[in-house]
Order: C-alpha cells, then structure tokens, then sequence
C-alpha cells in the first residue's frame, strides 16, 4: 500500500478551485500534493507556481498528459463538469468534481459509466453531508427523541442580485445548481432510498441573467415525512435554516446552533375523548407538558467538511475503503432538479 501523497491537479482556479480545494488540501499535505493547475488566467497561473511549486496549463490535453497527476478535481463552471470528468477519467485519473454532479442526468450516467468502464473513482463534492447542524438534526431525528417527524424543513433565505456566471442557464447556473445540489443531497438523505412524491415552485426574482434564484421543493416519502427545501434570493426576512416539527419535540436553529425541545410521552397519562358539551365553553384544558430544551452548539472538529472529504477520499484510493460518497447518492438531487425545470420552466 503506497503512502505517498496522492498527486493532484486543479481544473479551474476560481472561488472553488482556489479558495476551497486548493486551501484545503494544502492543510494536509501528507495526504495530497498539487502537482498541476489548468487556467486561463496567467494571473492565477502564477500565484499557484509561487505558492504550491506545481506545473502549470492553459490546455485540458496537456494538463491531463502530466504524468503526475493521479487527482483530478473538476472545478470549473456546472456546464463543463462532465467533459472535463469524462476525459480526466478516460485518461487514467480519479476524479473529484464539484457540486452539482452534472446539470441533467445523461450527463451524470455517462459520467458514472466511463468511470465504471475505466476503473476509476468518480466522486463529488458534498462537503455539507459533514456539516455539524445537518449531522445532528440526522442523528436526533434518527434517535426518535422527538418522536415520529412530520416536516423538515431546510432553508437558505437572503437577498442577493447575482450577476455572475452562477446567474445564467447556458453555463448551468441557477441556485438550484449552486444551494439546491446541498440541500436537496441532505433532504434525500433524510427521506431514504425510496422515491418521494414532489411539487415545486422556481422563479427568476432579482438577479441579472436567466437562471431561477428562487425555488420551493416540496418532498413526501412514502413514511409519510414531507420535506421542504426553500431557496431564495429575494428573501427580505431570513428564518432558521432548520425547522423540524415531530410528535414528541422538535427542532430549530442555523449553523453550528440548534434549539431541541421534546418531552417523554411516558411520562403524559392518555388522553380521553370527551363526547359531553364543552364545559364552561372551554375547548381543550391546558396541559403541563414536561418539556426538557437543549441548545447543541457544534464544537469545531480538527478537519471541517472541506478537509474531511478530502481524506475520506485518501483512505478510499490508497486503503481501498468504500467510497463515502457516490455518484449514483448525487445522481439523486440531479434528477429532481431536472424535474422541477421540466414542471416548473422559467
């Protein structure tokens, strides 16, 4: 078993390139090495050499020949992510491509297949399935503390007038490509493996471009549990990115903050129908409920989501441990946007 570094290449220098992958793999280089970065920006192409003593390209064919490389991670705009994984994999590299997968679903089976047919690791970047606040309403509502959950809902509400590429269809833009491919990965992780029932609602509110910034995606399970995922950029009120209703408790909260509130239905003595007139024309007496409340702050772990990937990852290619997150898992939130476009079209 080889203990080396894995090699690594960049596509793409941008917010994602640079400010996420490029720094967080930088924090743990026992782990990995950037060995080449692909660009178009001299610039940028520049500050990679200085900081990272690494090749660099400004053609895809040239970058992919470097004999370094056995990482590639797809970083650049939605629209490009399956040719550039496809060819990084049909050249004899693993990929990691960043969030969305691809931007409909023939893309991301051919995606899956190449990397089937060539042998080699597809993974994606869902560094919020590591977020602590997602990790702990999974692990309350898992435990039945708050009993049997009715409604989730997960949401990101702000007031934002987007005019970059993230603003246009023909680039893959959209927030549902951008927010909706975390935040529909986490809601499919919580409705399971069966196929939910959906309705959705998309507009194009207060950005530049033609891309929707505003999406409502409404999921039922066949449990019976309805997930809502609210997305906005034209939100004047922002409310608690978790909301979750449950017949013994609930929760709510934002971030690394979450407010849990539940009781021990044990402890309440039954309740009994009434058939008589209301007494007093008084509807219902009220109840001491013995609520217990707890405030979970998320402690900071020693390596965030973007890092943890990243070393999960390691562990997979050089220890051959199972992939902890699959194409086919993300392949899910790609084929429920593609179908709020199709019921929704902007």
């Amino acid at each position: 078993m080889s203990t080396k570094p894995i090699g690594t290449g960049i596509v793409g220098l941008g917010r994602s390139g640079w400010d996420i992958h490029a720094k967080s793999i930088s924090k743990i280089p026992d782990l990995y090495k950037i060995v080449a970065v692909l660009d178009q920006e001299p610039a940028r192409l520049k500050q990679a050499a200085g900081e990272f003593s690494c090749r660099t390209y400004t053609e895809y064919e040239g970058f992919l020949s470097d004999p370094g490389i056995e990482l590639v991670i797809v970083a650049t705009p939605s629209h490009l992510h399956a040719p550039h994984t496809i060819s990084a994999l049909k050249a004899g590299r693993h990929v990691l491509c960043e969030k969305p997968l691809a931007v409909s679903t023939e893309e991301a089976d051919r995606m899956i297949e190449t990397a089937k047919a060539c042998g080699h690791i597809l993974t994606v970047f869902q560094n919020r399935r590591y977020d602590p606040d997602f990790q702990k309403v999974r692990e309350i509502i898992e435990s039945g503390r708050i009993g049997k959950v009715l409604i989730v809902r997960i949401a990101q509400h702000f007031f934002q007038r987007r005019n970059d590429w993230q603003a246009l269809k023909e680039y893959g833009g959209g927030i549902l490509n951008n927010w909706g491919a975390h935040l529909l990965d986490q809601a499919m992780l919580l409705v399971g493996e069966e196929e939910p029932e959906f309705m959705c609602q998309l507009a194009h509110t207060v950005s530049a471009g033609d891309a929707e910034d505003h999406a409502k995606i409404t999921l039922k399970a066949p449990s019976g549990l309805v997930v809502d995922v609210e997305l906005s950029s034209c939100a004047a009120f922002s409310q608690d990115g978790w909301f979750v209703i449950g017949t013994c408790g609930g929760i709510k909260g934002s971030g690394r903050e979450l407010t849990i509130k539940w009781f021990d239905p044990n402890t309440l003595p039954a309740v009994q129908v009434d058939r008589r007139p209301p007494q007093d024309r008084s509807y219902g007496k009220p109840q001491e409920i013995p609520w217990q409340t707890e405030v979970c702050r998320a402690a900071e772990s020693e390596y965030p989501g973007q890092e943890q990937i990243y070393i999960d990852l390691h562990r997979t290619i050089r220890e051959g441990t199972p992939l902890v997150i699959t194409p086919e898992s993300a392949r899910r939130y790609i084929a429920l946007i593609a179908r709020a476009k199709q019921l929704s079209p902007i």
